[in-house]
């Protein structure tokens, strides 16, 4: 049996604003202070943004009250992220970008995904005929892709913007020169990477400001990159796709300026004036899937986001989960997503290389060809084998099965909203923690390593791997950034999550506990998390791995790993009256910022 869904989620969410905190806008600027406080849930009007970082949010929010637009907003708070999120995202990053137009009632997406050199082929990441390691690929010059950051922002404004380039960097570009406070997150975060980033004079004069870790509560400072978005601001993009920031970072790519007495070898890249010229951030359809009546919207392929949390939803349609005990929800939620991760890791990659199947992979009839695998007291073996969305047959796999390869767990997500209703999900990277490492001298920004997401070499060479590297193409992603409509074409929820290849478990996750479990947002956020990615175990949170559910799970034939941390989630939703709710992580990475324009009074 199936439930209505749209009876409970105003409910919900009202009921959740009387007891939350809100958040207003501060200065995006901090000189040596103690970090201000994040607020993980904001209630009010005039648009609302939800970011992992508190000076990010506070950037769309000063656009948003100057009359700025979500896409405004996002683009402002996306470059703030850069400033204070560096090892995350920025202008040496790609990502993707979710929009709801209130006008017109419609979804679009830009894809703003990374892509190889016009020269890589199979063959980027093997040496001596044996693929790399991984660690000698992605702090080099080989896992660089052409950025695809800047492109996305000025597509985005050309086509639903109201403000220029220019003034929507001001709030980031002003809080890269004037700096903000450090955290205990960005000093750890620096403290993983210390060894790498000492490879790189460039990247150590920044980020180990006198050669030691930033202090917390330290004023970090990045002239440079205030520079560089004053250049973008006054020159445009074109500065990166066609000038003199575009030959910086090809000479830093294609000679890494590493320490020759680090004695670490910093592979050169192929980059080329070429590439950057041929860029392109692509105007694209959603992915489009039903779910209890709503209708989610994410991003196609290039990423393989949209398609696999989109079959996995359908895979659950059948299914009451609002049912079910705690420990049948979660079978039902791992299966789906084991198996939806099986057909992900053969079939999706860049279209423009790869015949990928997109409307089949998102079929309820194939999906319901592969619910019937799932037993509520048995346990799939994984890697299971992927399934024919062309030619679905009830229970049956087509192929040879491939496990899920590796993807760095960084990222970054925001979501944004304002007064006139339009919404944007967007999440953006360099993609590990630190990217490559390398920092562009004098530009303040560190470069992505983006190309380690293809495959080193056939994940199965049994089988057609679609995520082989070639020219100029993208590889394939795990972002999934979502927006989810009524039936009247209303935004119900956006959100998204960073954390490579969990990105995709963490969507679904958060979304069937919102929607089906009848969880508040921001709790739906804050639960602790499985993933599953077609993997022998399933990576469970503490909460999770210490409870007693755990060992009804393990009963049935589940097997677990403990995962400190999984993913980091922002989300807005539309309330009655013209209200938005934020909401963003409470703990998970520091705990998130959620704010609004004008917040709701407090009774």
């Amino acid at each position: 049996m199936r439930r209505p869904v749209a009876r409970n989620l105003t409910v919900l969410a009202v009921s959740a604003a009387v007891v939350v905190s809100v958040g207003a806008a501060a200065p995006p600027t901090a000189h040596g202070r103690p970090a201000a406080p994040k607020t993980p849930v904001a209630v009010g009007y005039g648009g609302a943004v939800s970011s992992v970082d508190r000076d990010a949010s506070a950037a769309g929010i000063e656009v948003l009250r100057k009359g700025g637009n979500a896409v405004d907003a996002a683009v402002a708070t996306a470059a703030a992220l850069g400033v204070t999120e560096p090892y995350s995202a920025g202008v040496g990053g790609g990502g993707y970008f979710v929009y709801y137009d209130a006008k017109s009632r419609t979804v679009r997406t830009i894809d703003g995904r990374e892509t190889a050199p016009l020269t890589a082929d199979e063959n980027l990441f093997t040496e001596n005929g044996e693929p790399l390691a991984f660690a000698d690929a992605v702090t080099s010059g080989l896992a660089v892709g052409t950025p695809g950051t800047p492109a996305t922002w000025q597509t985005a404004l050309d086509r639903w913007g109201s403000r220029t380039l220019s003034s929507v960097l001001k709030p980031a570009e002003r809080l890269a020169r004037d700096g903000f406070t450090v955290d205990e997150t960005f000093r750890s975060q620096t403290a993983s990477n210390e060894q790498r980033f000492r490879f790189f004079p460039d990247t150590a004069e920044l980020f180990l400001p006198g050669g030691e870790l930033p202090a917390v509560g330290s004023t970090f400072k990045n002239p440079d990159l205030a520079r560089t978005y004053q250049e973008l601001g006054r020159k445009g993009v074109g500065a990166l796709y066609h000038g003199a920031l575009g030959r910086d970072v090809v000479d830093t790519v294609n000679k890494p300026p590493v320490d020759p007495d680090s004695g670490w070898n910093a592979r050169p890249g192929d980059l080329s004036a070429e590439d950057l010229a041929a860029y392109e951030a692509k105007i694209q359809s959603p992915t489009q899937t039903s779910y209890r009546g709503l209708d989610v919207y994410s991003v196609a392929p290039s990423s393989s986001g949209g398609t696999t949390v989109g079959e996995a939803l359908n895979i659950l349609e059948r299914t009451d989960l609002s049912a079910a005990d705690k420990a049948g929800y979660l079978h039902r939620y791992i299966e789906a997503s084991r198996i939806a991760f099986a057909d992900r890791g053969r079939w999706v990659g860049d279209p423009v290389f790869e015949d990928v199947p997109t409307k089949e992979l998102l079929s309820q009839r194939y999906a319901d060809s592969r619910a019937c695998l799932i037993e509520d007291d048995a346990v799939l073996t994984s890697p299971l084998a992927p399934g024919d969305p062309r030619h679905p047959a009830s229970c049956a796999g087509g192929g040879t099965a491939a496990p899920t390869t590796y993807e760095g767990e960084s990222t970054t997500h925001l979501t944004v909203a304002d007064k006139w209703g339009n919404v944007v999900a967007y999440t953006l990277t360099i993609e590990q923690t630190g990217g490559s490492g390398i920092t562009v001298p004098g530009r303040g920004f560190l470069l992505n390593n983006e190309l380690t997401d293809f495959s080193f070499a056939p994940a199965n060479p049994a089988a057609h791997d679609p995520n082989l590297p070639g020219p100029g193409k993208r590889p394939r992603s795990s972002i999934a950034p979502t927006i989810v409509l009524d039936r009247h074409r209303q935004p119900v929820v956006a959100l998204g999550s960073p954390g490579g290849a969990t990105i995709i478990t963490t969507v679904l996750q958060t979304l069937t506990g919102f929607v089906d479990r009848g969880l508040p947002l921001a709790d739906a956020i804050a639960a602790p998390r499985a993933s599953q990615r077609n993997a022998a175990q399933t990576e469970l949170e503490p909460g999770l791995y210490d409870s007693a559910v755990r060992a009804k799970l393990e009963a049935l034939g589940h097997s677990f790993k403990l995962n400190p941390e999984i993913g980091a989630a922002t989300a807005v939703q539309r309330l009655p009256h013209g209200q938005w709710l934020a909401a963003a992580e409470k703990v998970r990475r520091g705990g998130g910022s959620a704010m609004v324009v004008e917040p709701a009074r407090q009774r």
